[in-house]
């Protein structure tokens, strides 16, 4: 009989596209008698997974949980208790508001071992595939990635100080939210920022929005975008190849309406 070692592995899945893990994140999923994996995460992985694995749905989205985190937190350790080595396969990063820290801790306080396998967070890896980028030279010295949906399902107060900079502001989990946060850079006079929402990001059904803080919220009804989607302010959206000629398509509309 085969002795149990319990074991818990952090594992970063990416932002949607199945290629997008890293190597040592395969392995794991390899060797892992148990997955415990979430919504956004790419269904194609757990085919890397071994015939006696054991794989859970323990989906989180946005707003909504399908199953909560103390259910989430328990289920680590008691798979673990009694399987061995589990891999927790969350999307993109699993410190990037991933709640990997959390689960961690509660692992540690059963005094399992643990490991981590960094992912590609949807915060960079998104914003890399349509080619904006988060810095540069000139234009933006940093950037925020910040949460639009925090432990009281409200827009993270952080944002109050980003608008006042000139850094790249990112925000997660904040489709919900998109009138508010437009309205913040409104009430900073930030009318014309460029902006991007990009839904899907890295899959097939990936779909992006570019245009201006008091355009996008008509834009994105026009187009019926919806969660999950993430959205970036900042003059380095005006970097995408397209911007330009949303910006004229967007004048184009106004003069002749």
């Amino acid at each position: 009989m085969k002795e149990i070692k319990p074991f818990v592995t952090l594992v970063g899945a990416g932002p949607g596209d199945a290629e997008l893990i890293t190597l040592k994140g395969i392995k794991a999923i390899r060797e892992a008698d148990v997955i415990l994996y979430d919504a956004l995460v790419n269904d194609e992985l757990l085919d890397y997974a071994g015939p006696d694995c054991v794989k859970v749905y323990v989906g989180k989205r946005a707003e909504r949980l399908s199953t909560s985190q103390d259910e989430i937190n328990k289920l680590l350790v008691d798979y673990a208790l009694n399987y061995g080595h589990v891999v927790r396969l969350k999307g993109g990063d699993p410190f990037v508001f991933g709640r990997g820290g959390e689960e961690l801790d509660y692992v540690h306080a059963h005094q399992i071992e643990t490991a981590v396998v960094p992912g590609i967070s949807s915060s960079i890896s998104l914003t890399g595939l349509q080619q904006i980028p988060l810095t540069y030279r000139g234009v933006a010295e940093s950037f925020w990635v910040i949460t639009g949906s925090t432990s009281e399902t409200k827009l993270s107060t952080d944002l109050q100080l980003a608008v006042k900079s000139t850094a790249t502001v990112v925000v997660l989990m904040g489709f919900a939210k998109l009138p508010q946060i437009v309205a913040q850079y409104q009430q900073e006079g930030k009318h014309n920022l460029p902006i991007a929402v990009i839904q899907n990001g890295s899959t097939t059904e990936e779909r992006i929005v570019l245009g201006k803080v008091d355009t996008i919220i008509a834009q994105v009804a026009a187009a019926n975008m919806g969660a999950p989607a993430i959205i970036v302010l900042g003059e380095v959206v005006a970097k995408h190849r397209e911007f330009e000629n949303v910006l004229k398509n967007l004048k184009t509309t106004v003069l002749s309406s």
